[in-house]
């Protein structure tokens, strides 16, 4: 498993992993920079890891093209927290596109911004 150190909510899925584990060996790398991501590869490598989990964060999210060539180099399954990984040429992901809800936050940012209510809190002039 890929964590950041620096990204709490990253990091606290080490936790979730091994409690799901099932007993099996989690082995944790603590990565920070593009270099430290090249050295737990190695690492990996010579551990004959059986397959890869990178943790959710915005690091990992802008080193996915880097992370897709290493697995693939490599012959290492790996999962990813979103799409965009799969799309730069990883495994497979369980979660959603978060570009989209990038988009999607932008957009409502700018109804609200503009006087627009929420239907979810039952207001009468909503416009969404």
């Amino acid at each position: 498993m890929l964590v950041n150190p620096t990204d709490p909510e990253g990091y606290q899925t080490v936790g979730d992993v091994e409690a799901a584990a099932g007993g099996l060996q989690i082995v944790v790398h603590e990565v920070s920079t593009g270099r430290d991501i090249d050295q737990a590869f190695a690492s990996m490598v010579r551990e004959k890891v059986d397959a890869l989990l990178v943790a959710p964060g915005t690091f990992f999210n802008t080193r996915r093209v880097q992370l897709a060539v290493l697995t693939a180099r490599h012959a290492l399954p790996a999962i990813y927290s979103v799409r965009a990984y799969s799309e730069a040429g990883g495994l497979i992901s369980y979660g959603t596109d978060i570009f989209d809800a990038y988009r999607q936050v932008g957009l409502y940012t700018g109804r609200i911004l503009k006087g627009a209510t929420c239907r979810l809190y039952n207001q009468p002039n909503s416009s969404w």
